[in-house]
Parts: structure tokens; sequence; C-alpha cells
């Protein structure tokens, strides 16, 4: 009798197996009724929002002086939100990846705090921290003349405080994705920890710093409830885009509709730029 042979993978056109075929099945009711409301409950309100908008009004709106500064104030804000976050947030993130200490999981855990907490209760706890009579505030008013709240810089303070958890966390990932054996060998051949960290680690992890200093931009920009609860919403000084939106939808709605599809516009384009590091073509 003929010995039954397996069947073997035929090579594919670059030189490796050929992936199986997967059959194309028809989708279960049960998760296709769902998985349809899903996609329209998320998809709905933005179609709302373009279907709704003033196009023909906008490039006067956009024109107008409350946008501008509005949207001025919020690229500059963010943009220094997130140099802030950069300068702080890699060296934390490298010393939680590759550092132990006690208690490191619990530093984890308070850093990474602001994800999941209200940004309202964060506003409040930077005035109590910051304000003139916080725990920090008090002492800088009084040795320095500094004033945190209700200020541009109190702006760029409440959008890093919500912003740099996002960039610590993509950095760390990255870092432990990282063979540390190459730092290892950088300071086995004569270099100190920093010169290893700036000259190897740095270029190793530049992807992850790119997609957090993307995401924590994109989260400085949208930030509401910290900032108005801790630097106000003074136009021309502390007034940034969504707190802009707010006011707008009380008084002049088709502003509001105008900001809106500037933010909306800011989201898509940070998803385009992060599609090749977290999503995969079908």
């Amino acid at each position: 009798m003929t010995a039954l042979k397996r069947p073997s993978a035929r090579p594919s056109g670059r030189g490796g197996p050929r992936r199986p075929r997967v059959a194309r099945r028809g989708v279960p009711l049960p998760l296709l009724v769902p998985g349809l409301l899903a996609m329209a409950f998320l998809l709905v309100p933005l179609l709302a929002l373009l279907v709704r908008a003033p196009w023909r009004g906008l490039p006067s709106q956009l024109t107008s002086t409350e946008v501008w500064q509005a949207l001025q104030l919020s690229l500059i804000s963010a943009t220094a939100a997130t140099a802030v976050a950069l300068v702080l947030g890699v060296p934390l993130a490298w010393l939680l990846a590759r550092t132990e200490f006690p208690g490191r999981g619990l530093v984890r855990a308070l850093v990474t705090l602001p994800l999941v907490l209200p940004p309202v209760v964060g506003g409040v706890a930077l005035l109590l921290a910051l304000g003139r009579n916080g725990i920090v505030g008090k002492s800088l008013d009084a040795w320095f003349g500094i004033t945190l709240p209700f200020t541009t810089a109190g702006v760029v303070i409440a959008e890093a405080f919500v912003a740099m958890p996002f960039l610590v966390i993509s950095v760390e990932g990255t870092l432990r994705a990282a063979d540390p054996r190459y730092e290892e060998a950088a300071t086995t051949l004569g270099a100190s920890r920093f010169t290893a960290f700036r000259r190897v680690t740095l270029p190793l992890i530049a992807p992850g710093i790119a997609a957090g200093a993307v995401l924590a931009w994109a989260r400085a920009l949208g930030e509401f409830g910290a900032t108005i609860t801790f630097a106000g919403n003074f136009p021309g000084r502390t007034q940034t885009m969504p707190l802009a939106v707010y006011l707008a939808l009380q008084n002049d709605p088709e502003a509001a509709i105008a900001l809106s599809l500037i933010l909306l516009a800011v989201s898509v384009a940070v998803l385009a730029g992060l599609r090749d590091r977290w999503m995969t073509g079908a």
C-alpha cells in the first residue's frame, strides 16, 4: 500500500509558506445586529456633525477673532504641554521599565491614575497643590511671586497633567519590548548609563516616543475639565478650543460646530498617523 503523504505547504511568491485560507462563513445574527448597532452608535453622531456643519460660512467662522484666538492658544499650549511631558515623562518611563525599587507597581498605578481620574477632579487636585493657598503654590507665590492658576501657564500645566500618562505608557511599553542587552553592551565598553541611554536606547525607542508624543498632544488639545477648573475660561488667555466650543454652544452654534470640526480633523489625523503602529490591514 502506498503511504499517505501529508500535503506540504506550497511556497508563496515571497519564498515563505503560503498562509492557509480561512473559509468565510456567514456572520451569526446575534453578533451581526449588536455589531451594526455599535457601529451606528459611534458613527452617526460624527456624521451628524459633518452633515449639519455650516460649510458655506465655515471660512468666515474659522477666521473670526474668537475662534482664531482659541485655536492659536490651543496649538501653543498643547505643544508646550507635550514638551513638558517629553522632558519629564521619558525619564519616568525609563525608571519604571529599567529599574527595580520598592513600590514600583504602586508608583506605576499612581502615574497612570490621570487616565481614569475625572478631569474636573484633576483640576481640583491641581488647585490644592499649585493654587495660591496650595501645598506647593503657596511657596511659589511667597518666594518667587509665581501664580499659576487662571493663567496661560496654568493651561499648559493642566494639559500636561492629563496628557503625560499617555506618553509614559507608550514609552514604557516600548522600553520593555526593547532588548536591554544593547545598553549593557554599551556600558561594558565604557559608556556611562546616561550615554548608553542617549546614544543607544533613545534611537531604539524613538517610534514609541513619537507615538506617545502624538497621543499626548492630541489629549492636551482636547482637554476640558482640568483646564476650566484650574485655569478658567478667559478669552485670549486661557480659553482653548474645547472651552470655546462649550461657550459658543450657548451663543453661536455655528462657531461651535466649526471648532468641533477642527478637533475632529485633528483626531482623524492622529489615528492616521498611528495606523501603521497599532492597526493592521485586513
